[in-house]
């Protein structure tokens, strides 16, 4: 059996008093996709950015690779370099152009030349489909553009896993589909990926397992279809009969 390429284990998170999440139990396996659900402000966001510590656990363990990342002596950086993130908002610098702005990490974390830099920068902005804007500043870029444009940059870090967290929320919906089309693409290739969504169809179809949080509980897992067609709890029910 592979090390799970995450791995959460008795999770808690507290802001001042409020508990966000209580004790979750969770991995993903390598070159799965997981998909995570649940009404606002159930703990979904904050799972994810515990995942890669933009959030700072209260307790337990987070594993990445097998690797603890919540031990204090743990190179932080290096495990991040793993680890690819696309927020709801684009986060893209607007005073850089797009390959600019695909190239600026690179040239930082990777320590790469410019002339590697630009090359994957290429590379990876013809995977999702937005070569021809190279030159292009983010403000002359719509919402969805500037989203593929935020999953390239990702991408030409290499990294071993991506983490979603609601890429398509802020997006008008004739966009959503160009930006989960790309996501699709990187889940046959075989990319490991944890998805923070309210796209349900995605989910089904694409997720290998679908999570249910509410209240910073996990309530329900398993087969999206399964889950998605038959939930077994009330509050899975509740919330589906909302959203579907």
């Amino acid at each position: 059996m592979s090390t799970p390429a995450i791995q959460v284990s008795d999770l808690h998170k507290y802001f001042g008093e409020h508990e966000v999440l209580k004790g979750i139990d969770f991995h993903v396996n390598q070159s799965q996709v997981v998909c995570v659900i649940g009404p606002s402000g159930s703990g979904k966001s904050t799972l994810l950015r515990c995942v890669n510590r933009l959030e700072e656990p209260t307790s337990g363990k987070i594993f990445v690779e097998g690797i603890d990342i919540t031990d204090p002596e743990v190179d932080l950086d290096a495990v991040r370099s793993r680890i690819g993130m696309v927020f709801q908002q684009f986060n893209l610098f607007p005073h850089m152009n797009v390959l600019d702005n695909l190239c600026v990490a690179q040239r930082r974390v990777k320590k790469r030349s410019k002339s590697e830099a630009v090359e994957i920068a290429r590379q990876t902005l013809e995977k999702v489909g937005m070569a021809d804007r190279e030159n292009t500043y983010p403000a002359h870029l719509s919402g969805g553009q500037q989203q593929r444009v935020a999953i390239a940059r990702a991408l030409s870090m290499n990294p071993d896993m991506m983490l979603f967290d609601e890429p398509t929320s802020a997006l008008d919906p004739e966009l959503v589909g160009d930006v989960l089309a790309v996501m699709r693409d990187l889940a046959s290739e075989g990319m490991t990926m944890m998805v923070v969504t309210h796209e349900m169809g995605f989910a089904r179809e694409v997720g290998d397992n679908l999570v249910f949080m509410d209240d910073g509980v996990i309530l329900e897992e398993g087969d999206p279809r399964q889950v998605l067609g038959d939930p077994q709890h009330e509050r899975t029910k509740l919330f589906l009969s909302k959203v579907l």
